[in-house]
């Protein structure tokens, strides 16, 4: 199984939410991320749902500057396409 289909797997997860927002992301922009992010990721999609939502909602803090701007660009995909 390679990284990608691996980090994809991991994406599914018990919030809907998080799911589609995390598999969206990984179909766009997992090829483009360096070794640093996809680390990042990989502790993202790693945390219980709870703790990762409320990263990605911004209520809680990330741990370093590399998982935050990768929470950023994550962000990006909680709009629809076309959707300013």
């Amino acid at each position: 199984m390679s990284e990608k289909s691996r980090i994809r797997w991991l994406c599914r997860r018990g919030m809907k939410e998080l799911d589609v927002l995390l598999e969206r992301f990984v179909g766009a922009e997992y090829d483009d991320l360096d070794e640093r992010e996809r680390g990042e990721l990989l502790t993202l999609v790693g945390m219980e749902d709870p703790d990762l939502y409320y990263l990605i909602m911004e209520r809680s803090e990330p741990d370093n500057a590399v998982q935050a701007e990768l929470l950023g660009r994550i962000r990006q995909f909680k709009r629809p396409a076309g959707a300013g």
